[in-house]
């Protein structure tokens, strides 16, 4: 049974969902608001930690995550924003595509790069850089319109190499290699084919890939590439190694943003995952996570602001302005990427326990058989939740400043294999709904499609 502090939590019920709140009620301390608490029925005490301690607490932006792998210097801040093409004609037949070049955008596909080009029409890019394949080209030029600047294609962009995989169904991959392909399924990481290990080649070739789009001189930059290839553009500039692959879910079009701050003395950029994989559709629908279905969904949307102090969110507490997730929203986003690396390590350590707490209380949720298919709903602070990514992703402490969470921004974390599984991120700070890259149409959604 899970137990939760009355004042500062409160878990609603309906037969679909249920929703984490801090509670607007009372205030138990009104000196030391917290972000919530949560506790078990065996715990007789519950850990806070103080809001205020977070505002006031200033300090240098930590590097030490990089030190094991620097990347080059960059002496002013770099924005990246990564586009996954749209959907191709080997997506739509189930065909294991590797980084062959005989599929080419359907017409869903090229409507999906069209929506793209709008989301993305008010951001100023310096420059594109596109995988050479004929469905990720086509995709950039769609996006990049009639910007006088050149595209800069990079082999290295193209999808993970599958060797003897390519152009097989799935259904023909399984019944000619047999175990390969289900290692392919289950352990992508240690997958062997042909002589070679592809996540392994493709971790390499992303980090290659880093080099040269940071030593470009350009600030803000758009990529156009691939799912797998994406999704280790973002593992290697976080610092996350191929057991991640499948992770950082990236779909057709979908959207993911990386800031790159310079650091003194010429050390290695500090890099923060701003967003994941926002699309056009919501992020709630039903669907798929890697070509998985899932029953089970952990939906964290962060609070807007308070009534007291419409320019912070974290006023503990206080009553909800409603409008606040949709109001000035924007604002939080002046916020410098790794914020929370501003703070001592005992306030950060303070939070990182107390998400622990919570994350396990989620997970208790999650299990119970009552209900096999179930999506809890969790509303809170941005720093909660990005400790809760941590944890579904079986990080440290040292990773939340890598992550970055806009006032009314959800992130949703799937778990396709149930609760006792892997987590897999399906979108991190979507904001489509409070006006940022959004679009004046809706689209159906539809499922996620392997390469």
């Amino acid at each position: 049974m899970i137990s939760i502090t009355p004042t500062t939590l409160v878990l609603h019920r309906n037969p679909s969902f249920f929703f984490f709140f801090p509670s607007t009620t009372t205030r138990p301390n009104p000196t030391y608001p917290s972000f919530f608490t949560v506790r078990s029925s065996s715990s007789s005490s519950a850990s806070s930690t103080s809001l205020q301690e977070l505002e006031k607490e200033q300090g240098e932006l930590r590097s030490e995550l990089y030190a094991s792998a620097p990347f080059l210097p960059i002496k002013s801040a770099k924005r990246v924003i990564l586009v996954r093409h749209g959907q191709s004609t080997w997506n739509e037949e189930g065909r294991i595509q590797g980084s062959s070049d005989f599929s080419v955008l359907t017409k869903k596909g090229e409507a999906q790069a069209e929506t793209s080009r709008q989301m993305l029409i008010d951001d100023s890019f310096d420059a594109c850089f596109s995988s050479p394949l004929i469905r990720s080209k086509r995709t950039a030029e769609i996006i990049w319109g009639s910007r006088e600047t050149e595209l800069i294609t990079d082999s290295d962009l193209r999808e993970i190499d599958l060797y003897s995989f390519q152009g097989l169904l799935k259904h023909e991959g399984k019944a000619k290699f047999g175990p390969a392909f289900r290692q392919w399924q289950v352990d992508a990481a240690n997958f062997n084919i042909d002589g070679h290990y592809p996540v392994r080649e493709l971790w390499a070739r992303a980090r290659s890939c880093w080099t040269r789009i940071l030593l470009h001189e350009s600030r803000s930059v758009l990529v156009v590439a691939h799912n797998a290839v994406n999704q280790a553009l973002v593992a290697t500039a976080i610092g996350l190694g191929t057991e991640y692959f499948r992770i950082l879910l990236q779909s057709n079009c979908g959207v993911s943003v990386l800031d790159f701050t310079p650091q003194p003395e010429g050390r290695s950029p500090f890099i923060c995952l701003n967003r994941l994989n926002q699309t056009p559709n919501s992020p709630i629908a039903a669907g798929s996570s890697g070509g998985r279905k899932t029953s089970n969904r952990i939906i964290l949307a962060c609070h807007g602001y308070t009534q007291s102090n419409p320019e912070a969110s974290t006023s503990g507490d206080l009553p909800m302005n409603m409008l606040g997730i949709i109001q000035d929203a924007t604002e939080v986003s002046s916020l410098p990427p790794g914020w929370l690396n501003k703070y001592e390590d005992r306030i950060t350590s303070a939070v990182w326990n107390q998400s622990e707490k919570a994350w396990q209380s989620l997970l208790g949720e999650l299990s119970a058989e009552s209900e096999p298919s179930k999506t809890v709903v969790v509303v809170g602070h941005p720093a909660i939740h990005i400790a809760l990514m941590g944890h579904c992703l079986n990080l440290t402490k040292e990773w939340m400043g890598s992550f970055h969470l806009d006032a009314g921004s959800i992130s949703v974390l799937d778990f396709p294999d149930g609760p006792s599984g892997r987590g897999v991120i399906r979108c991190i700070n979507y904001t489509a709904h409070l006006g940022r890259w959004s679009i004046p149409i809706t689209r159906s959604t539809v499922d996620d499609e392997e390469f």
